[in-house]
């Protein structure tokens, strides 16, 4: 699998499939959760209302709608309390069953966003190196290329260092 980072708005990659960091509630919210509801329009919403919510460190699928993206996929990540409350395994479990739900639904591109970096609190170095550990760890043929989207230079200037070179 090919990794690799960029900073750009996650609402405009032609990728299979983009990963929200999501709220467990599924219902949209602020950050880059928020832009991608926007970006996707009314019908993400809806989409989103059938589950119900979801609980931190699990994933759910739904179409891009208006989004270049064929899907998004929702993942709430943990809320940082000084990792004694299981946060690193929490993080790990949204990566991987964000990979999961890719690979079921035949995506050979996904683009993840900074999961639980925000407002959650998740320090952002300690966020990257789960991220790209837990991502060069997938030994599935599915995704073929993974992207990691930051939103500022800063965050990625952390994922490139941290990302094998090529």
């Amino acid at each position: 699998m090919i990794s690799d980072a960029c900073c750009a708005d996650i609402t405009k990659l032609a990728v299979d499939a983009i990963v929200n960091a999501a709220n467990p509630s599924l219902l949209g919210g602020g950050g880059v959760d928020g832009a991608i509801h926007r970006a996707a329009g009314h019908e993400l919403l809806a989409a989103c209302r059938v589950f119900g919510g979801c609980p931190t460190g699990e994933a759910r699928i739904t179409p891009g709608f208006r989004l270049p993206a064929k899907f998004v996929i929702h993942t709430p990540g943990p809320v940082w309390h000084g990792g004694a409350r299981n946060e690193d395994e929490l993080l790990k479990n949204c990566y991987l069953n964000s990979l999961r739900l890719a690979a079921e639904n035949h995506c050979r591109t996904l683009a993840f966003s900074c999961i639980s970096t925000g407002v959650y609190g998740f320090p952002k170095e300690r966020a990257a190196k789960i991220a790209v550990e837990t991502v060069a760890g997938w030994d599935q043929p599915l995704p073929e290329k993974v992207i990691f989207c930051c939103f500022s230079q800063a965050d990625l200037a952390l994922y490139q260092t941290l990302l094998p070179s090529r």
